[in-house]
Order: structure tokens, then sequence, then C-alpha cells
């Protein structure tokens, strides 16, 4: 029986990781969950699946919480509550699926207690990969992928050596707007926006699959993931999402892992690795499909994945300032205070403002980041 720790229990990641742990009872037991504001949903998780510690974002929804419910679940809040679940002694697998650069410092601590850390969080890696993977490595401890593109090439390297790999390839859907020139993202709106053909996600990772930001921080995590120079990663467009990645070889061989789009794959390949145990989700039916479309990226007309590769590239603190800044220009267009493209002009203005710092530590990537949303902000 393995346990649980899951940041983001309320979100996309987080709900469907539930899926997985409630289809097997038997193997998982969910230990300690981090939460949102969403306190309707963290009652029924609760409820259903008992866990001894709970974390919420705000003091004010820890009491109410406290009031609700017995005295042995610990509830806790905040930065402190998410370091509690993160390092919580029942529990043996860390599930990163919280959103933004808040899940660094957990996944950081887990680490440093021995977790495995199954990670969904994009933000961890892009920001202070260099970190984590050193920590990784020093502490022997796991980082098995979630996101259905690198656990495809995760999958794809099983029993293969880095040394023969000629490129990752990672595919893209191309987002809600892939069929639509730039002048005709003039006066796209957020429903628009939101519209996603393939996949059903939150509302911030939707966002950055129609800039194609989604594609670029996963450039970036497939970079410390699997120790391969930019040169080596590439994004290819496949609309039906069929082929989730693929790894190509130095004597011209092809391996690509493909499955329906249904995030409880890699969620479940995580957690049960290195076994794989049946799932409830739908077969892939080629012959249904019939066929399988691949077009090259357009760096001109998808900016933001040319701004990730570039800020890779660079390295040292032009990846905080590329997630921070993205992460404020979307949460202006979801509030309806930008328009669509204006997301791309905040990203650019921020990246080439910043006075890179090379190899920075810790409490370095933390202050530019926090600088970062506070110039943003007030653009």
């Amino acid at each position: 029986m393995k346990g649980i720790s899951l940041l983001g229990a309320t979100g996309s990641i987080g709900t469907q990781t539930l899926d997985c742990i409630r289809s097997n009872p038997d193997r998982f037991k969910l230990q300690a969950i981090a939460v949102g504001r969403n306190l309707d949903l963290t009652r029924k998780i609760i409820q259903e699946f008992q866990p001894s510690v709970v974390s919420v974002q705000c003091k004010e929804d820890q009491e109410k919480l406290r009031a609700e419910f017995s005295s042995h679940i610990k509830i806790y809040y905040g930065e402190e509550g998410l370091i509690e679940v993160a390092t919580y002694k029942e529990s043996q697998v860390l599930v990163n699926a919280i959103l933004g650069s808040v899940g660094l410092l957990p996944t950081l601590k887990a680490i440093e207690a021995g977790k495995t850390i199954a990670i969904a969080n994009k933000e961890t890696l892009v920001t202070a990969g260099h970190i984590v993977m050193a920590k990784a490595k020093e502490k022997n401890v796991a980082i098995l992928p979630v996101d259905s593109e690198h656990s495809a090439i995760f999958q794809c390297l099983n029993g293969e050596s880095d040394k023969e790999i000629e490129r990752l390839i990672i595919t893209a859907s191309g987002g809600s707007f892939r069929d639509k020139s730039r002048a005709e993202l003039e006066n796209v709106t957020v429903e628009d926006a939101l519209n996603h053909p393939n996949w059903s996600m939150g509302a911030k990772i939707t966002i950055d699959s129609a800039t194609m930001m989604n594609k670029g921080l996963e450039v970036i995590e497939a970079h410390w993931l699997f120790n391969q120079p930019y040169e080596k990663i590439d994004c290819l467009l496949h609309r039906e999402s069929t082929i989730h990645s693929m790894v190509e070889f130095k004597d011209g061989s092809i391996i690509a892992q493909l499955g329906t789009a249904d995030m409880r794959i890699p969620i479940q390949y995580a957690l049960t690795y290195p076994e794989r145990i049946p799932t409830k989700s739908e077969r892939l039916d080629l012959a249904t499909i019939g066929k399988l479309h691949f077009e090259k990226m357009d760096f001109d007309r998808f900016r933001c994945l040319q701004f990730a590769y570039e800020a890779g590239k660079i390295g040292g603190t032009l990846p905080v300032v590329l997630n921070a800044a993205n992460e404020v220009a979307v949460h202006a267009f979801l509030a309806g205070e930008i328009s669509f493209l204006q997301i791309e002009d905040w990203i650019e203005k921020a990246l080439t403002s910043h006075q890179v710092i090379a190899n920075p530590d810790l409490q370095t990537i933390l202050q530019v980041d926090k600088e970062t949303r506070e110039v943003v902000s007030r653009y």
C-alpha cells in the first residue's frame, strides 16, 4: 500500500489523481492533501478519503474546516501547510499537481525527506530545474513525470541509453487557436481560448496551450528531466493528441507512446512505476482514427514557444522571469484586463528588461520571481 500526498487535490490533475486512487483502494491510500479555495470539494474529499493531513490556502478556511472535522485530522494553511503535506511521514509518494511556483519549496522539502516525486507542476523544474535535479540525485530520489508528454518520453526511454538519443520530439495539439492567423487573434475572447479541442484542463493551462507557452515550459522541463540540450528537443504540431511524444535514436529509429487523451493513464503510471496495472480509460482505436497529422511548429505564429526556447538556452534567472510574467499575464487575460496577444507583449517586455543572474540559488530564484510579478502587474 503506497501512501500518497497530493498537492492541488481540487484541480484538474488532482481530481484525476483521486480517480486513480479511488479505482485502486488496495494499492493506494490518500494520506495528505493541499487545496486552494474550493472548500465544497475539499469537504467531499475529506469525507471520502479521510486523509490525516489537510492544508488550505488561507487561515480563514483552516478555521472553518477545523470547526467541522474531528481533531484526528491535522489542518494547516499556507506555505507551512504545503510542506507538512509534502513531507508527511506516512506518504511514500508526493504528487505535485499544484499550480504555480508555490510548488517549488514543498517539492524540495519532499526530496530531502526521501519521497518519490510524481511531478505535474511545471514551474518547479522551469524555475529551479538545476537545484531540483541535483537534490534528487544527491538524495537518490526518483522524479517521475506526470505530464502526458514527459511520461511518453520517459516510457520511450525505458531500457534505452541516454547516449543513444538523437532528439526528443514533444507533440502539441496546437490549442484552441491552432487554425487562426495572428490577425484573427486580435479579438478572441476568454471563452474562445478556454475551448480546447482535445483535452479537459484547468483554465491557466488551457490558456497556456492556446499561446503555446505550455509547450515551451514542457521543453524546459524536458531539458532537466532527461538531461538533453535544447538543440535536441523538438516540437511537432499533432492535432489528434494520439502520439503523446517520441524519441528518435542515433540509428534512425523512432519510438513513440500512443494513447487516448486521458490524463489518468500517465498519472497512474507514475503512481505504479515500474509496474503497469489496468485502467478504466477508453482504449485507443487506431482504425477508427484512420489518420494522424503532423506539422512543423511556426515560431512566428507561436511566439511564446520561441520565448521559452530562448529563455531556456540562456538559462540562469531568465526562465524564472518567463514563468512569472506568464502567470501574471494569463491571470490578467482571464480577468478581462488585457487582450490575448498582450500576453505575449507582457512576457517579451519582462524578458528583454531582465538582467540575467547565472546559476541562481533558491533565495535568488524566489526573489526574482517576486520582483517579476510585482513589475509585470504594473504594466
